[in-house]
């Protein structure tokens, strides 16, 4: 794990149409997670900064977070041999 989660230096793209409030709703939303050794990964902020921006409605931000979801309990995990 990186000392420091810093995803607006990863993807500054998806932090433009936000505010300075928003910015850092979105980053708190994921410090938990990072702490206990969660990766972030670009879908999850594009659908967290959208749904911020107000470019989709909860619903659909839900949607998607399900199906991202889904998908990475599908994708085979990387084994660690010793």
């Amino acid at each position: 794990m990186s000392d420091k989660l810093d995803l607006e230096a990863q993807w500054p793209e998806l932090f433009t149409q936000l505010d300075t409030k928003k910015r850092r709703a979105v980053v708190q939303s994921f410090a938990a997670a990072w702490h206990e050794g969660w990766k972030p990964n670009r879908e999850d902020v594009e659908n967290l900064t959208d749904y911020m921006r107000g470019a989709i409605d909860r619903p659909e931000y839900e949607r998607r977070a399900t199906e991202t979801a889904e998908c990475q309990r599908a994708a085979p995990q990387d084994i660690k041999t010793v």
